[in-house]
């Protein structure tokens, strides 16, 4: 890795809407893209793109996909028209021994690009996505985000793109409450305390953290992603939390930030 490599970064992105929206959270993205040194190219593994299957995306031009159902029509009318990059997807299956094909029948979906849209507004950085094997178990993601961590020192972005803590059965949809679980914030807590610490075991083996995290991680899908940006770590490198919060009491929006 270079002496100045790119940082890794898990985002939470929370609500689709959010894509439309200027909170927070959207304005905290903006912060992170303004802070850290431009990409040449983002691999960016989602919750959404959660597959029986390791492949990379590698067409010239992915399509915008809208994975959601139910929202405003104004939702479904963005594009996020980022160029891929071949080259990129090349490299990194060759990072993973070749464990992960070349396809070019996915995209970009919500979990890239509704942080992009506020990250990089004029699409104009390449962004390859990297599919999340459904099939195994939390020490092959991070030995995986551990084999992609050379793409730092070569000026890629390692984007993470889920939720710490995500629950859509317990989320207030349109309802008022007095704010955040209890149990999503003691898991939001212990987890942060663990990355801080640097053990990032109990965060792979995190079936066996008890029940907060089986209220917070009900299914696996938009916790993984932070598992790649932790195996990505190297011993000892800084790590922040740029953004933070819970939203509707169970979605943690929790953005974690390896490297400077």
């Amino acid at each position: 890795m270079s002496m100045n490599p790119m940082p890794a970064i898990f985002f939470g992105h929370g609500n689709p809407m959010f894509a439309l929206e200027r909170n927070a959270y959207t304005e905290g993205w903006q912060r992170i893209a303004a802070r850290i040194p431009r990409p040449r190219a983002i691999l960016c593994i989602s919750a959404h793109w959660y597959v029986p299957f390791a492949a990379l995306t590698g067409q010239r031009a992915p399509r915008t996909i809208h994975d959601f159902g139910g929202f405003p029509r104004a939702l479904y009318e963005i594009r996020y028209p980022a160029p891929g990059d071949p080259a990129l997807a090349a490299r990194a299956r060759t990072l993973l021994e070749g464990a992960a094909q070349v396809e070019d029948t996915w995209g970009l979906d919500h979990g890239t690009w509704s942080v992009l849209h506020h990250a990089y507004p004029e699409a104009d950085v390449p962004v390859v996505q990297l599919s999340i094997d459904q099939r195994q178990p939390g020490r092959h993601h991070y030995e995986v985000g551990r084999r992609l961590a050379a793409l730092r020192g070569e000026g890629v972005l390692l984007m993470g793109s889920g939720n710490l803590v995500h629950n859509l059965h317990t989320y207030a949809w349109g309802r008022h409450i007095s704010g955040p679980y209890d149990w999503a914030t003691r898991f939001e807590r212990q987890a942060r305390e663990l990355i801080v610490a640097g053990r990032h075991e109990p965060l792979i083996d995190y079936q066996a953290l008890g029940p907060d995290a089986e209220l917070s991680i009900p299914t696996p899908d938009h916790y993984l992603p932070l598992l790649y940006v932790l195996g990505a770590c190297a011993p000892g490198e800084p790590v922040s939390f740029p953004v933070e919060g819970i939203d509707g009491g169970s979605i943690s929006m929790l953005c974690v930030q390896v490297g400077v």
